[in-house]
This record gives structure tokens, C-alpha cells and sequence, in this order.
């Protein structure tokens, strides 16, 4: 081999590390509460679930294009797998991804209220492409709350309009 194709070999090797370093650092910021996989879910068990679908959502276009995403369903279908899945995807494909719990996120958005760093906190979930909220339908949000939530959610539609 000549010195040539070895330092290019070195360098694709090295971009190739830094990419990998930063997927998992961007996986590792989205504070995803396990690790979950598309090829892990178990399309079988939840036939309602279109395999097609998942996969075309795992290219994340829906994401560059701005458009947003629910996952509506009865407890126990996989909503939860599949946004952790689907958020892993995103952040390896160079996404800034968040995942919360939306009591946690309410709770936080109250605390920030009350600290007087709700514009922070609220601009905070605005940076991020991708904010995977999980078990929203479990909690019943008082006005507060729900005002709060709304909140954060009117600054990432205003963000994703400007882009």
C-alpha cells in the first residue's frame, strides 16, 4: 500500500470514528430512558402497526420537511418503543433529539415558571429538532400545566415555520 492510499485509509477511518462519536453523543443528549430499536419491535404482536410505515418514518424526512408526530394508541401497542426507536434514528442521522416524560416536562416548565427562567427552559425545547414527549394521554394537566405545555410547543411550531 502507498503512503498516499494509507493516509487516505486513515482519514476515511477517522471521519468515520468522529461520526460514530458524535451519533452517540447526540443519543446519549436525548436522554432516552432505554435503548430501543426498530429491528427489536415486534411488528407480529402489534398488527395495527404498519412495518411500511415505521421504516419510511425512520428516514426522517417527516423531520427535515417540519412536520410533527403522534403516535395515538392503546396501552401496551408500543408507542413508547417506537418513539425511543425512531428518536434513535433521527439523532444517528445528525438530529438534535429530546426525550421526556410530559409530567416530568410539565413539572419542569412549572419549576421554571416559578424560578423565573421559563423563557430559558422553553428555548431550551425550542433548539431541539426533534422533541419525543412520552405518555402525554396518562396525566390529566390542570390549566397551568397544559398553558405551559402549550407554550413550548407554539415555540418549536414558530421555529420550525422560520426555517
Amino acid at each position: 500500500m502507498s503512503y498516499r492510499g494509507f493516509l487516505a485509509e486513515l482519514l476515511m477511518a477517522e471521519c468515520d470514528d468522529r461520526a460514530r462519536r458524535r451519533s452517540e453523543r447526540r443519543i446519549k443528549a436525548a436522554a432516552f430512558p432505554r435503548e430501543k430499536s426498530l429491528r427489536a419491535f415486534d411488528f407480529d404482536a402489534n398488527p395495527t402497526v404498519d412495518p411500511a410505515v415505521i421504516h419510511t418514518l425512520a428516514t426522517s424526512d417527516w423531520l427535515r420537511k417540519g412536520l410533527p408526530l403522534c403516535l395515538i394508541g392503546d396501552s401496551g401497542t408500543g408507542k413508547s418503543h417506537l418513539l425511543i426507536a425512531l428518536g434513535t434514528e433521527a439523532a444517528m442521522a445528525g438530529f438534535r433529539v429530546r426525550y421526556t416524560l410530559a409530567t416530568k416536562l410539565v413539572n419542569e416548565l412549572v419549576e421554571a415558571a416559578d424560578d423565573k427562567t421559563l423563557t430559558k427552559t422553553i428555548a431550551r425545547y425550542g433548539r431541539v429538532d426533534l422533541l419525543c414527549i412520552d405518555e402525554l394521554g396518562y396525566m390529566e394537566l390542570d390549566r397551568r400545566g397544559a398553558e405551559l405545555l402549550f407554550q413550548v410547543l407554539t415555540e418549536r411550531e414558530e421555529k420550525t415555520q422560520s426555517r
